[in-house]
């Protein structure tokens, strides 16, 4: 999570991004350091980024930073299971502190599979960008400061710009280690399967008046024996690469739908679903069989997807997703409000809510336009008969403004981090 008191003020955070400020970061580093927390940092900074503003103006540069602050976000609220901020450097630079307890090995796979994020095309109103980001990668050693980490992530930055081929560097000058190839993690994966190291948390969701568990979202994880927890964005993204997502979707959906089985019947289960998944021919006759031979009942499902997944063939979605809604099951349109919203979506797609993107939330204390953008969004979705939900909500003040405006539920750090099965059965029964 974006960890922040809930009574920041909004001037306190960068105006072009919306992050929290350097001095915060500094203050929760300090903080951590202080009770004795296992730090991770990695700095990011992105070679020739001065040219882009020369190039394409500079609103196309605030663009880019937007885009790559919303990116760093959704990254690390997805990968990171432990407190973290994330905040934008000197110019085009932006920081990642975390808390997380991994080893050295899952950070550097966890940062290699950040960059990758960021290097992807960015489409801004002057034209598609592409940034090259390079990283600095750190792991706090015992009695070290603030100070120390900053001036080692920075020394080190140095180093990575200055080295055309190389992305990443360790401070202090550690190479990177060989670590395990691609090839080996695509084998590991194969194997996780059968071995029973895929894990499925649940982040709870509450409605938004009365404060009632109203269900929980199903967040895939993966106990590597070597490289410790990664997130869901790291495991799909090694599961595209060895053509086993199909595989790894159902056996993740069956983990989940197993374990909601206990709940109250009240509860909802909410499903991630890949372009994979959707782009398959037969897909909403398998998901439903599925949930079938599982034996968990459709009209307590909701499946969640996001533009990306919509980036093929919309009329093949909103068949697939027709099918599904025939039979029961909720459709949610995922994060919201990040990126370049298609509204053509809304019109296409048997949806019964629209979950809002964290950014959406992030401001709304404190800023008229941010709250103005939240009440126009709430409106069409009533319009359309949509339910909303409220993602990232961290602060008391979040929740009530997003009941007052006619959200329907939420989530987020302020009631409950993502738990185990077990510890969502006793939440819900509790």
């Amino acid at each position: 999570m974006e960890f922040m008191h809930p009574d920041a003020i909004e001037a306190d955070r960068d105006a072009v991004t919306g992050l929290p400020s350097l001095e915060s970061a500094r203050r929760r580093l300090a903080e951590w350091l202080a009770r004795g927390a296992r730090v991770h940092a990695l700095l990011i900074g992105f070679r020739r980024f001065d040219t882009v503003n020369l190039a394409y103006g500079e609103a196309a540069g605030d663009a880019a930073l937007g885009e790559v602050a919303a990116r760093l976000r959704h990254f690390a609220a997805d990968e990171l299971d432990s407190a973290w901020i994330a905040t934008r450097g000197r110019g085009g630079q932006f920081l990642l502190l975390s808390s997380e307890e991994c080893s050295r090995e899952r950070w550097q796979l966890a940062c290699a599979q950040l960059l990758d994020a960021l290097a992807g095309a960015i489409p801004t109103a002057a034209g598609t960008l592409r940034l090259s980001p390079r990283g600095a990668l750190l792991r706090a050693v015992p009695d070290e400061d603030a100070d120390s980490i900053l001036d080692r992530l920075g020394h080190t930055m140095e180093s990575a710009m200055a080295s055309p081929g190389r992305r990443m560097a360790w401070a202090d000058g550690e190479a990177i280690s060989a670590g395990r190839s691609a090839a080996q993690l695509e084998a590991d994966l194969l194997r996780a399967l059968d071995a029973g190291e895929i894990e499925v948390v649940y982040q709870p969701q509450f409605s938004c008046l009365d404060d009632r568990l109203s269900g929980a979202e199903a967040l895939a994880r993966w106990n590597h024996p070597k490289l410790g927890r990664i997130g869901a964005g790291a495991l799909f993204a090694i599961a595209e690469r060895a053509d086993h997502v199909p595989q790894l979707s159902r056996h993740i959906a069956r983990l989940a739908m197993d374990g909601a089985k206990a709940w109250p019947m009240d509860l909802r289960l909410s499903l991630n679903i890949t372009p994979n998944d959707l782009a398959a021919d037969n897909f909403a006759e398998e998901f439903s069989m599925l949930s079938v031979q599982c034996g968990f009942p459709a009209w307590r499902l909701t499946l969640e997807v996001t533009e990306q997944v919509l980036l093929g063939d919309v009329g093949h979605a909103s068949r697939a997703l027709g099918a599904l809604s025939a039979r029961g099951i909720r459709i949610a349109l995922d994060d919201f409000g990040a990126g370049f919203c298609n509204f053509r979506y809304l019109k296409l797609l048997p949806l019964h809510y629209l979950k809002l993107d964290r950014s959406m939330i992030e401001g709304v204390i404190g800023d008229a336009r941010d709250l103005a953008v939240l009440r126009g969004i709430v409106a069409m979705a009533t319009a359309l008969d949509l339910k909303v939900i409220a993602e990232g909500v961290e602060s008391e003040g979040q929740r009530a403004l997003a009941a007052s405006e006619g959200c329907a539920f939420y989530q987020g750090f302020l009631r409950a981090q993502p738990m185990s099965g077990a510890d969502f059965l006793s939440l819900a029964r509790g």
